[in-house]
């Protein structure tokens, strides 16, 4: 018989494994020495454990499936516990029970990660749907329009969560897109409505600045040209093609009767400035009458000056005031010396001036007369009350006499 630290070949060829429960018979060996039986079945053992040692591996390096791995290692345990070879049986369903222990840790980190993917899923998902209803009442348009089909496009790029909370993540979605876009038609409807309106108020206006266009009634036509202006901002926008069309027909229209206009202003305006030439020359004609020395010679001038005046057209209004103001300065000066020449030769007042001189002289003789009576008489209160009076009057009679040189000189 042949023994070895894990099994033995009795001498009828029998081969047995020792184990913790006692020898199992593994097979027998009848084709050479027991040596070479009992080698023969220590070398399945070690096939044994290069095949958990090849599992081993595979479920360390994450190459294979969960039940795949339980699958090879129920059939090697199969092997093992119905022994087929010599060695140390326990060791190798110890390691079995390991890879075990090792599949059942990754099933359930797997089973980890695939929740923490479909709660990153959810929160993705979630995040859209939320984003979604917000843009739902917006009204910029065509940015969350296209906001909406990026939404659209990453939610069915995004990780999938449970169906049911998926589905009904997706009715609000939708239900938020259809929202928005029921408003967007119905603003986009009413902007149509208002831009078939508009084409209509903008024609009136259209035919109402082409009738102005010939126009030569500048003022009053100008304010209706900006009225028209006025009236086109307020009707809004028509629809592009009319828009561009009506407002080239208005624009020719305005620049037609602007153009007419600005060179009427411009042959004016040139016509002001040559009087302004004409009139300034009158202006220093005038002034060089000044100060008036003889008042007769004067005043045919100025008649003169005032007569090419009126003839000449009129000035740029900003130049009016100054040149007039001038011209009416020689003018109030000549009436000043007018005034006074009257003045000096009214005949009424030198009458007035006349009389005065004499009634004064008679009260002096009168007083005078008084005052050498109450001298005789010896009244010196009465002497000196008359001479008081006298001196007075001489007083009055002196600028009396100087009114009467001044009117007759």
């Amino acid at each position: 018989m042949t023994e070895q630290p894990w099994g033995r070949v009795d001498d009828s060829g029998a081969v047995f494994v020792r184990t913790a429960d006692g020898e199992v018979k593994v097979g027998e060996w009848l084709a050479g020495s027991a040596e070479e039986g009992l080698h023969y079945y220590e070398r399945k053992y070690e096939t044994l454990s290069v095949e958990i040692e090849l599992l081993e591996k595979r479920i360390s390096d994450v190459h294979i499936a969960p039940e795949e791995a339980m699958a090879a290692i129920g059939k090697i345990r199969e092997q093992v516990e119905h022994p087929a070879a010599v060695g140390d049986l326990a060791a190798l369903t110890k390691r079995l029970d390991g890879l075990v222990a090792k599949v059942d840790e990754g099933r359930a980190a797997k089973r980890a990660e695939r929740e923490a993917a479909r709660t990153r899923a959810r929160e993705q998902r979630e995040a859209l749907v939320i984003e979604a209803e917000k843009l739902a009442e917006n009204t910029h348009w065509k940015a969350t329009g296209d906001r909406f089909r990026e939404i659209v496009d990453e939610w069915r790029a995004a990780p999938h969560a449970e169906r049911n909370y998926e589905q009904e993540l997706w009715k609000r979605l939708s239900h938020a897109r259809g929202t928005f876009e029921k408003r967007r038609r119905a603003w986009f409807a009413e902007r149509d409505a208002k831009r078939a309106d508009a084409v209509g108020v903008k024609e009136k206006i259209v035919k109402e600045a082409e009738t102005l266009a010939t126009s030569k009634d500048w003022g009053p036509t100008s304010a209706q040209f900006r009225t028209l202006m006025q009236q086109w901002k307020a009707a809004g926008p028509a629809t592009r093609e009319a828009d561009n069309e009506l407002w080239q027909r208005f624009k020719g229209a305005q620049d037609a009767f602007f153009t007419a206009r600005s060179e009427v202003y411009n042959e004016r305006d040139a016509e002001q400035h040559k009087n302004l030439e004409a009139k300034k020359q009158l202006v220093e004609e005038a002034e060089a009458l000044l100060p008036v020395e003889d008042l007769g010679a004067a005043r045919t001038s100025l008649r003169s000056i005032q007569d090419r005046w009126a003839q000449v057209g009129h000035v740029p209004r900003a130049d009016r005031p100054e040149i007039e103001r001038r011209l009416n300065q020689v003018e109030q000066t000549v009436r000043s010396a007018e005034d006074a020449r009257w003045k000096r030769t009214n005949p009424e007042a030198l009458a007035r001036a006349a009389a005065t001189v004499d009634q004064l002289t008679s009260s002096i003789a009168k007083l005078e007369k008084q005052r050498d009576q109450a001298a005789a008489a010896g009244d010196s209160a009465t002497v000196e009350k008359t001479e008081s009076a006298i001196a007075a009057r001489r007083e009055w009679l002196e600028q009396a006499q100087a009114a009467v040189k001044e009117f007759s000189g």
